[in-house]
């Protein structure tokens, strides 16, 4: 079993049931979820002019390898509504992969850990709540001083 880390995010709709939502397909679909963070209202991060988001994280533990994952959230995310418009654009869910263990990947079209999670407030504000500790294999810093980094920018 791989321990993973999911950002789930919502601005269209009733957003903290969009993320139930998204959180109740994943154990539908064999995720056991073993930490959830409190949901936190965000700003829109790279197109701006949009509604606020809600924003939570959940750690869980998968079967799943990093494709079927990815594979896996996706179809999800179809399952919930979401259609695909502007990059960073509103959407009813998104689900990105945060951490797969302490795995590195990067591929083209999938990058573990996510490669923008130090930079977004919005992800490592949830994950402070559940994983301060947690060590990003890149950079070597846990989450708590990586929000430091990043409040002190």
């Amino acid at each position: 079993m791989a321990i993973i880390y999911i950002g789930i995010g919502s601005n269209m709709g009733d957003r903290q049931a969009n993320c139930m939502r998204a959180i109740d397909k994943l154990k539908d679909k064999g995720f056991t979820i073993k930490k959830m963070s409190s949901m936190y209202e965000t700003k829109p991060w790279g197109l701006e002019e949009q509604p606020d988001f809600i924003n939570m994280v959940v750690e869980a533990e998968t079967v799943l390898l990093p494709e079927e994952l990815l594979s896996t959230l996706k179809e999800v995310e179809e399952e919930l509504g979401r259609q695909k418009t502007v990059k960073w654009g509103p959407r009813i869910i998104d689900l990105d992969i945060l951490f797969y263990d302490d795995d590195i990947i990067d591929m083209q079209h999938l990058h573990i850990p996510h490669l923008l999670l130090h930079k977004r407030d919005f992800v490592l504000l949830p994950m402070v709540e559940i994983a301060p500790d947690k060590v990003h294999p890149v950079l070597k810093k846990n989450i708590r001083q990586l929000k430091e980094e990043l409040n002190n920018a």
